[in-house]
């Protein structure tokens, strides 16, 4: 199999008509990276999927593979696999034959296609199965033989849009661990289409949050979940508790910020926010269920909320406080079960807190959902 080469987006613009479907895309996607593109329906990601595999060319800007400008080349004449969200295997077609498909097109022999096939059923740990119909198996397994089939026209780069989305749970979560190892087995380039931020995070070297039309944040799993740098990542991605107000001081990388009904919060400013804060500015403060803890320091200031208890939910080794929120919204903490678990009831008064590194403070924008 052949190595992962890069995938470069420069200044790409893809229009229908006069409708944008992706602003200036800007991305550089490293050989051998599982790379994300995450972000709801109809932002754009299927779009710049098509775009890197030949189905569309760009308005404006350009598309790199191994450094190669992709302009007037067609699917047939790109080093990449896609694949759909139907798998689109052949029903009446054996699976060896499925996945040697690509070699019968080449002219290769039977013999050569099956013995391909056989090697690449045991990289999917399908070894015996060649023989049976695409019918003949689950949807795990139709899922990985898409993947081999893909795999067998050596291509240098795999797009795969969404190709989850129709197993059930379970099946979702056992399938994004085999799919990370067949990608680090096979040492080629993957390119993710998702909506489900749970495939991404655990799957990702790199993950590309999209607005719609524009990507807002590219990053490591780590960077969107911890760090983000618009109020439109930090809401999309996870759960978080989110606070408006405007900024009363700036100092040391950190921001208080005088909330609407929350009194002064003290945070972090995210990494991409930095230098885009003033004093006088709208912000919005993002802080995690987790990042919540019952106050035990009476001493601290400005990462202090007190708040009345809506109800509580026992989940096994969690437990998750919900509390009377800002603008009626309600704030969630989530505490882990040390065997102690504690169900804080109705009307309770708590004083909760947290520390200021731990919550992010970035310019007021778009939230996800709005």
């Amino acid at each position: 199999m052949s190595s992962g080469v890069g995938v470069d987006l420069q200044d790409v613009w893809i229009k229908f008509g006069d409708f944008v479907a992706v602003r200036e895309a800007n991305v550089n996607i490293n050989g051998g990276d599982f790379f994300s593109f995450l972000g709801g329906s109809g932002c754009g990601k299927t779009t710049i999927l098509r775009a890197v595999s030949g189905f569309l060319e760009p308005a404006q800007g350009k598309v790199l593979i191994g450094g190669n400008d992709m302009a007037g080349k067609g699917p047939n004449e790109r080093p990449t696999a896609l694949i759909f969200q139907n798998l689109a295997l052949f029903p009446l077609m054996k699976v060896w034959e499925n996945i040697a498909f690509s070699m019968e097109v080449r002219g290769a022999s039977a013999g050569e296609r099956r013995k391909r096939a056989d090697e690449l059923l045991d990289m999917i740990a399908l070894p015996g199965q060649g023989d049976k119909l695409p019918s003949e198996l689950s949807g795990g397994q139709k899922q990985r033989v898409a993947i081999a089939r893909a795999l067998c026209a050596e291509p240098d780069v795999l797009l795969l849009d969404e190709p989850l989305s129709a197993l059930d749970l379970g099946l979702r979560h056992h399938m994004r661990t085999e799919l990370r190892e067949i990608q680090q087995r096979v040492g080629i380039t993957f390119i993710y289409i998702t909506h489900d931020q749970g495939e991404a995070l655990t799957m990702s070297d790199n993950i590309a949050v999209m607005r719609t039309a524009v990507i807002d944040q590219i990053g490591t799993g780590k960077d969107v979940y911890d760090d983000p740098s618009t109020a439109f990542v930090a809401s999309f991605v996870g759960v978080n508790n989110m606070y408006r107000g405007k900024v009363k001081s700036i100092s040391n990388g950190q921001a208080l910020v005088e909330t609407n009904r929350t009194g002064d919060l003290l945070a972090r400013i995210s990494t991409g926010a930095t230098g885009k804060l003033a004093v006088g500015d709208d912000a919005m403060v993002f802080i995690r269920p987790e990042a919540f803890d019952i106050a035990d320091d009476k001493s601290k200031t400005n990462t202090r909320i007190q708040a009345k208890v809506s109800h509580s939910e026992f989940e096994g080794t969690s437990y998750s406080v919900f509390l009377e929120g800002d603008e009626g919204k309600e704030m969630k903490m989530s505490l882990i079960n040390r065997g102690e678990a504690r169900m804080y009831k109705h009307g309770e008064e708590l004083t909760i807190q947290y520390e200021a590194n731990n919550a992010v403070v970035v310019p007021a924008g778009e939230v996800a959902g709005e």
